[in-house]
């Protein structure tokens, strides 16, 4: 295979790559969207509603994350950084669940510490794509933004002012954050495309 036919398999390939992931990334912008509104109208009036808000978090990570590897596979990238973020979100929603009856104290805390680990992944993630697709800058901040709130939900977890909404402003932030990261990776799938 000649050099050029090379080039334009692999600009291809990462143009469908940016392409899967925009997709990703607006499902996702849904999901917290959907999932902040749900915590604002039940959270305060219904335990059982909060309580299954706050397992449902995590596992939608599992799903979210599962697209991700979906959307990268063939690409020549290690998969590994997603395959220990499905392991640490399976294994955080199942410990967020027994943490519960125990009280809100423990699952905020079991919630920060997940924060604080795929905060990290995500942050390592966001500094590989950047090379590759561009558009990565919104993933890089949220990676952090997502350790320091885990930080702080497992300092202030015990706070009696701290609860289950106290959440809602994180997955905001992850919102935002993955829709501008959607409209970036829009511009640098057209700029890869055209290459």
């Amino acid at each position: 295979m000649s050099a050029n036919k090379t080039l334009i398999i692999e600009t291809s390939a990462a143009a469908n790559t940016a392409r899967e992931l925009r997709k990703l990334y607006f499902i996702r912008v849904a999901f917290s969207v959907t999932w902040v509104l749900l915590v604002a109208l039940l959270a305060k009036t219904s335990y059982t509603a909060a309580v299954v808000l706050l397992v449902i978090y995590p596992l939608w990570d599992v799903v979210g994350t599962f697209l991700d590897i979906r959307a990268n596979k063939g690409n020549g990238t290690s998969l590994t950084p997603q395959y220990v973020n499905v392991a640490i979100s399976i294994v955080t929603t199942l410990t967020v669940g027994f943490a519960i009856t125990k009280g809100v104290p423990a699952a905020l805390i079991v919630f920060g510490a997940w924060a604080l680990l795929t905060g990290l992944i995500q942050l390592v993630l966001g500094l590989k794509r950047r090379k590759e697709f561009g558009g990565q800058w919104p993933m890089i901040l949220s990676g952090g933004q997502s350790m320091l709130a885990g930080v702080s939900f497992i300092a202030m977890a015990h706070s009696p002012n701290m609860g289950i909404v106290n959440l809602a402003g994180y997955s905001a932030f992850g919102a935002f954050y993955y829709l501008l990261a959607a409209i970036r990776l829009g511009k640098s799938a057209k700029a890869v495309g055209q290459k």
